[in-house]
């Protein structure tokens, strides 16, 4: 495959002011509006219908309000005539055939109950917790996986890409106010390990270059090894895309949001791998003796 010659590090200062801003528009977003939780992390109940003609969901919500139940969320769920109630903190053994009953609107409307669904606030606190420890978790194995396999630095700049990761991540549904449930936590952790395997590739190809490119300063060094592994980067995302695009407009509503936060985890990690860990290398002036092993003392001999 033939390696291109694109001045990356070139545009790095440029590179760092859009990232600043990308993770700075996402913190003001979280730390301001939050993220929706689903009924997974929030606790409530979720009732499933099937109506036999596809109805108006501002009618349901009014003709909901108007027989007592506030604060509902009225959404299509697959097809426009599958439609999904949620209630926060509402159960009672017979909800799900309460609001059948006011949804057929005294037999008018042809409408069956598909499922009726509750998650306890205990079990939502407990795995908006859980979730976030395993995040935190996952980050500190790979800072301790790099550090061992390459260095320190090399550990820093790949945590510090993976978290910008993250944090633009969560910020895209915090901002565009998407639902946030336990498919999409889990499609956070599948990006940190999507954009880790491509960051490492750099990192190796960064690595071996320092050994046998021994006149070439860190930054050309830096460049030419981004530039080699390029083809193999975009490729690997691209293929990796066109998955995620189908699933996305063809999935059903129940991957919906998954394939949705890989769809901008997988562009962003692309982005981070090429720009930022190694934007960060240079920033912390990785050179060639970073990468010497320290020498082993030897030991004296104390024979006459």
């Amino acid at each position: 495959m033939k390696v291109t010659n694109i001045p990356f590090m070139a545009m790095r200062k440029i590179v760092a002011v859009f990232s600043l801003t990308l993770i700075l528009i996402s913190l003001v977003s979280l730390a301001t509006k939050g993220l929706q939780f689903g009924l997974d992390f929030t606790g409530g109940t979720l009732i499933e219908v099937a109506y036999e003609e596809a109805p108006q969901l501002d009618d349901v919500r009014t003709l909901l309000g108007e027989n007592g139940y506030s604060d509902v969320v009225v959404q299509n769920f697959g097809s426009p005539t599958d439609v999904v109630v949620r209630m926060a903190n509402s159960y009672t053994a017979t909800l799900g055939d309460e609001v059948l009953a006011t949804l057929q609107n005294q037999g008018e409307t042809a409408v069956s109950l598909q499922r009726s669904e509750f998650v306890g606030a205990q079990v939502g606190e407990e795995l908006r917790e859980q979730g976030g420890l395993g995040m935190l978790l996952a980050l500190a194995i790979v800072m301790i996986y790099v550090a061992v396999r390459f260095q320190f630095k090399f550990s820093v700049a790949s945590v510090a890409a993976l978290v910008h990761d993250v944090i633009i991540t969560l910020g895209f549904f915090s901002i565009f106010e998407v639902e946030f449930d336990l498919t999409v936590l889990a499609a956070l952790l599948a990006v940190v390990g999507y954009s880790l395997n491509d960051t490492i590739v750099v990192c190796d190809r960064i690595r071996e270059n320092f050994r046998i490119m021994r006149d070439t300063t860190p930054y050309d060094l830096v460049n030419e090894s981004i530039n080699q592994t390029l083809g193999r980067t975009l490729i690997t995302s691209l293929t990796t895309l066109f998955v995620l695009v189908v699933l996305f407009v063809a999935g059903g509503e129940a991957i919906h949001n998954f394939s949705m936060a890989l769809l901008v985890g997988i562009v962003i990690g692309t982005y981070s791998s090429i720009f930022v860990a190694a934007n960060l290398l240079l920033a912390m002036n990785v050179t060639r003796e970073d990468l010497i092993p320290a020498p082993k003392e030897e030991l004296e001999d104390d024979l006459p």
